[in-house]
């Protein structure tokens, strides 16, 4: 970053990728006003559905160049790149289809009354979104939004620049002018667009310290706000457990783009009986991940997206092992040049570690052992943290009894948590509040309006 703009870096070798210049006070204003006076409030049901078939159509045409672009600017591996593309497109097709459904009022009897409930814009939301699904993360926070009729003015992460410009043009392309347009902000001036009158609501995904100030921020303005914080999402694995399943399933849900997911298999929890039976599978899975140039078709594990997330993750870890942890499995990684590279890797800790007790954010897991379900579970819920968990078990009725008892927005049955577009998403405790996402996406950003008529009253 300079005085002036963003420069955004190639995190696998280091390489300045670009420069934009910050949207000038000027230009905030102009965005902002066109927002607000857009006439997408007033769209049709049909319109509607149809600029969401327009987008979903486009992403799939232009799936190389946007994945692309993804791996360019943050390291994901390229075929995950594609099935990044592949999730924003399946989640319009989704929402065009649901659309007329989720937007036709409600009616109901109300002692001799009708009571309708329907779905009105809340006008202009201001998005600021992460840099590790940066397609994703637009569509699932603002899809919904958008097919509610709000509109959006979009504060991307900063080293995901260029993938803003192009996201905006794509919505363009679909949707016309105005209804979602980028701003290059720091932050200074996002928090003077969160007090803008002409804001109605403010939708965060990011760290729970940033999001404490965005929350803050929202609240003096009384505006609505969602949050989607962080994470480190127990991944339990009970005693009659598929272990050779779970392990499988833990290494992939860990090291996913490059391990940077908010909802990521971070604390792996196993029954101390099938500990050992649970390294002996997890290990290979681990050491066979291949870690390179991420445009390399072949590779499973990229450059983390930059170098002061691999600083601190690097911190972390040896803090972890300073502190009596045990390095378990490790993949081979490059160790020189100018990327951001860190070797995908679990630690065993007993006890209390900064591995179970902070979010990891990159490829690097912990694992610890509980007695019993009812250790498991504790150790589940100690976390400051609950967006989402995984919990592992032959006996579905047994993993379900122990899911719920875990506090986390979501819990996944012999399955990696994973966001989809027919169910909510969304956190509890340091991990935030709102929902995306479904029809819960839909309502959370706009006005379920009630009416109540009177029949039978007549003036003369």
């Amino acid at each position: 970053m300079t005085n002036s703009g963003i420069v955004t870096i190639d995190p696998t070798s280091g390489d300045e990728l670009g420069f934009y210049p910050y949207t000038t006070p000027e230009g905030v204003d102009r965005v902002l006003d066109a927002a607000a006076r857009s006439p997408w409030a007033r769209s049709s049901p049909e319109e509607r559905v149809a600029a969401i078939g327009r987008l979903g159509d486009l992403l799939a045409e232009r799936r190389e160049p946007f994945a692309a672009l993804i791996t360019q600017e943050m390291g994901k591996p390229i075929a995950q790149a594609r099935a990044e593309i592949d999730k924003c497109v399946a989640a319009c097709r989704h929402y065009a289809g649901e659309l007329p459904g989720l937007l036709r009022p409600e009616t109901f009897d109300l002692d001799g009354d009708t009571g309708i409930v329907r779905i009105v814009p809340i006008g202009v939301v201001f998005a600021i979104l992460p840099w590790n699904y940066p397609w994703w993360q637009v569509i699932r926070a603002m899809l919904p939004a958008i097919a509610a009729g709000d509109t959006v003015v979009l504060k991307h992460a900063e080293s995901v620049t260029g993938n803003a410009l192009a996201i905006e043009e794509a919505f363009g392309q679909a949707f016309g002018a105005d209804v979602l347009r980028t701003v290059v902000v720091d932050a200074q001036a996002a928090s003077a667009v969160i007090g803008d009158p002409r804001v109605a609501a403010v939708t965060f995904t990011g760290s729970d310290r940033v999001g404490a100030l965005v929350a803050a921020r929202a609240g003096a303005a009384l505006k609505k706000c969602v949050l989607e914080l962080g994470g480190s999402d127990p991944f339990v694995v009970l005693a009659d457990a598929d272990i050779p399943a779970a392990a499988a399933a833990a290494a992939r849900s860990r090291f996913l783009n490059n391990g940077q997911s908010c909802i990521a298999a971070k604390r792996i929890l196993v029954h101390r009986d099938v500990r050992d039976a649970f390294a002996d599978a997890l290990i290979p899975h681990v050491r066979e991940l291949r870690v390179g140039d991420p445009a390399d078709e072949q590779t499973d594990v990229g450059p983390l997206a930059r170098h002061d997330l691999r600083d601190t993750l690097r911190d972390q870890q040896a803090r972890a092992l300073a502190a009596g942890g045990r390095l378990i499995a490790r993949a081979d990684a490059p160790e020189s040049g100018r990327g951001a590279w860190f070797a995908p890797s679990v630690v065993e800790v007993d006890g209390p570690s900064v591995l179970l007790s902070e979010e990891t954010f990159g490829p690097l897991g912990a694992l610890t052992t509980g007695a019993d379900d009812d250790e498991l579970i504790a150790l589940a819920n100690a976390s400051r943290y609950g967006l989402s968990s995984s919990v592992w078990s032959t006996d579905d009725d047994h993993a379900a009894a122990v899911g719920a008892r875990i506090q986390a927005g979501a819990v996944f049955v012999n399955t990696i948590s994973a966001t989809d577009p027919r169910l909510p998403t969304g956190g509890v405790k340091a991990s935030g509040y709102g929902r995306e996402l479904g029809r819960w996406g839909l309502h959370e950003l706009a006005n379920v309006q009630a009416v109540r008529v009177r029949r039978g009253v007549h003036h003369g």
